[in-house]
């Protein structure tokens, strides 16, 4: 991937992320040093910046989905693969606007949940 489709990536992330930034509670961010969108604090979007990609975290089934259609890729950033982020190619930058919006909402659905105590197992 060449510097140029990088940056193309970039700026099309942050074009489809514009209206999303006038939502109440999406702000700007960084995660793994990506630069990344959160709603109240939670990472729900990123576009890699080594290849232009756009990162969105769905529900694991979404993603497998996505990936075993071909429409996108493991995001394994240091080897061990997120199982509910997947990264979508630039040159399938047609899904990115709904892909967006989709980790939006599971974002917004994921805070509204009752949080679950975590328990030691023994």
């Amino acid at each position: 991937m060449g510097e140029r489709e990088v940056m193309r990536g970039e700026e099309r992330f942050w074009a489809l992320a514009e209206p999303l930034l006038e939502r109440a509670g999406v702000t700007r961010s960084t995660m793994m040093g990506f630069p990344c969108l959160r709603l109240n604090g939670d990472f729900f979007a990123s576009c890699d910046h080594r290849t232009g990609d756009l990162v969105v975290k769905l529900d694991e089934q979404q993603v497998s989905g996505l990936i075993d259609a071909g429409k996108a890729d493991v995001f394994a950033p240091s080897g061990r693969p997120f199982r509910e982020w997947a990264s979508i190619p630039y040159q399938r930058q047609r899904i990115w606007g709904p892909l967006l919006e989709q980790a939006l909402v599971l974002s917004a659905e994921r805070l509204s949940a009752p949080r679950q105590r975590r328990t030691k197992r023994s």
